[in-house]
C-alpha cells in the first residue's frame, strides 16, 4: 500500500509507503515500479545518492541540473530528520518561484517526489542525518547549478546560522538568476 499526499504544487508529491513494524523494528518498501505506476508515477531511475550531514542546521541546496541533464528526485531520510524543499523554476508555470516543503524522517518514513524543473534543498533537524535519493538522470558536472538558499523566501526553521558548503554560500540569488527550464503544459 502506498499513500500519495498532494502538495500546494501539484507536480511535487509526498509519498508514504506502508510500514510493517514489530518488536525488532520495521520493514518498508521504498520503491516499487509497478506500485508507483499504479499511481501515475511511471519513473525510471539511473542513480542513487546518499549524503550524511553531521550537524543540525546543515543546509544543502538549492540545487538543480540543467537540461538536457535534468534530474527528477525521489528523496527520503533513512536516519535523522530533514525539512526537504522543492522550488518550481519552470518559466511559464503557474507556480514559478513558489516552494513547498515536507518533513522527512526515519520516524515518519515519508518520501518526496521532485520532478525535473525544480530546485531541491534541505535542512537537517537532527545530528548525523542520512538523506537518500534516487535520480532519473545521471549527474553531469557541466549541468550542475545552484541558487542561493535564502533568496526564495523559504522558512527553513533555523535558529542559528546554517552550515553551508562554499558552493551553496556563493550561489547566485534567485532574482539575479535565469532558469534554464520552461513549463510544458499537459496536452
Amino acid at each position: 500500500m502506498l499513500e500519495i499526499i498532494p502538495t500546494a504544487i501539484p507536480d511535487v508529491l509526498i509519498l508514504k509507503p506502508r510500514r510493517f513494524a514489530d518488536t525488532r523494528g520495521f520493514f518498508v518498501e521504498t520503491w516499487n515500479a509497478r506500485r508507483m505506476a499504479e499511481h501515475g508515477l511511471d519513473l525510471s531511475f539511473v542513480q542513487d545518492n546518499l549524503s550524511l550531514s553531521r550537524d543540525v542546521g546543515t543546509v544543502r541546496g538549492l540545487h538543480y541540473q540543467s537540461p538536457p541533464h535534468a534530474q527528477g528526485k525521489l528523496v527520503g531520510c533513512p536516519s535523522g530528520a530533514i525539512f526537504d524543499v522543492a522550488v518550481d523554476i519552470r518559466k511559464g508555470s503557474a507556480t514559478f518561484g513558489q516552494w513547498v516543503g515536507a518533513e522527512l524522517s526515519a520516524e515518519n518514513g515519508q518520501l518526496l517526489w521532485i520532478p525535473e524543473g525544480f530546485l531541491h534543498g534541505f535542512v537537517t533537524r537532527l545530528p548525523d542525518t542520512l538523506v537518500a535519493y534516487k535520480c532519473t538522470g545521471f549527474y553531469e558536472p557541466a549541468a550542475d547549478g545552484s541558487v542561493l538558499w535564502d533568496s526564495v523566501g523559504i522558512d527553513w526553521g533555523l535558529t542559528a546560522a546554517p552550515a553551508l558548503s562554499d558552493k551553496d554560500a556563493t550561489a547566485p540569488a534567485f532574482a539575479d538568476w535565469s532558469s534554464p527550464f520552461t513549463h510544458e503544459a499537459a496536452t
